[in-house]
């Protein structure tokens, strides 16, 4: 079974920055799309980032577009979350996910086919 735990959150001030990762056990994923999520208090879950199988492509939620990277280490069974440039309103729990569809691209991850989520790690930005 696949388990998926994520660390790296912690309390930063606004413009700095944080390195999520999700370390991925169990079996491999190599082949499953990942994706970051995140929920704010009283707010619906949304997805952040998501990256293919195999690294080519990625997607991002507007609002964090050209301040978060994601990238993942097959090799390692880790998934990574560069956060930079934070502001309060990414305060939020962040959880990371795979995908249930075998070699497929970050589609998978916003269309909500999710098979294994990991228990997440709060971010709180102070401003």
């Amino acid at each position: 079974q696949v388990q998926l735990v994520e660390s790296g959150g912690g309390l930063v001030q606004a413009g700095g920055s944080l390195r999520l990762s999700c370390v991925i056990s169990g079996r491999t994923v190599n082949q499953y799309p990942m994706g970051w999520f995140r929920q704010a208090p009283g707010k619906d879950r949304e997805i952040v980032a998501a990256i293919s199988w195999n690294g080519a492509t990625t997607y991002y939620l507007d609002s964090v577009k050209g301040r978060f990277t994601i990238s993942r280490e097959n090799a390692k069974n880790l998934v990574y979350l560069q956060m930079s440039s934070l502001k309060s309103e990414d305060t939020a729990v962040y959880y990371c996910a795979a995908s249930n569809v075998a070699y497929g691209n970050t589609r998978s991850i916003v269309d909500g086919g999710i098979s294994v989520w990991g228990k997440g790690t709060l971010v709180t930005v102070s401003s």
